[in-house]
């Protein structure tokens, strides 16, 4: 897919609250998904967290469990989940609201990446995080891990 394909939709986008997950092994690596390269999605041919937006009344950490479930075969009773940050996007330009993103950590044993089932996007990846923003990434995604990565660095910012 070209590079700047991303920019240039193939029909409506919507955009909607959305819980993600940052899923990191005890050895910090991010397990990320390739989206799929359809141009009626955000961001298609990038790598991304999985996750995505919320149903009518859904809570985040419900809207997590429930994309992680489908999108993985994952179940996260029992698995330290703890909210990370949260992205507001003001859409009133485009006739609509501010809407969320909520990006979880979820700590997953690297014992039990093999046993994840991919049933969206193109590929699975697990990547240290340096190496997976040296890739293409949904960008604000990208932020997210970005912030994660580094997040020892950025203690006391103000």
């Amino acid at each position: 897919m070209n590079d700047a394909a991303y920019l240039q939709p193939a029909g409506p986008l919507q955009p909607a609250d959305a819980a993600v997950a940052l899923i990191v092994d005890e050895a910090d690596r991010y397990v990320v998904q390739l989206r799929d390269a359809i141009p009626t999605i955000f961001f298609p041919d990038h790598w991304g967290c999985f996750g995505g937006a919320l149903e009518d009344g859904e809570s985040y950490e419900a809207g997590l469990a429930r994309e992680l479930h489908e999108e993985l075969a994952l179940d996260i009773a029992g698995l330290d989940v703890s909210e990370f940050t949260d992205f507001s996007f003001d859409f009133a330009f485009a006739g609509g609201g501010v809407i969320h993103r909520r990006f979880f950590e979820v700590r997953l044993p690297s014992s039990r990446i093999a046993d994840l089932r991919l049933a969206e996007g193109r590929d699975l990846g697990v990547f240290a995080g340096p190496d997976l923003l040296a890739r293409q990434v949904v960008p604000y995604d990208r932020f997210a891990i970005w912030m994660h990565c580094y997040r020892a660095d950025l203690r006391g910012a103000r």
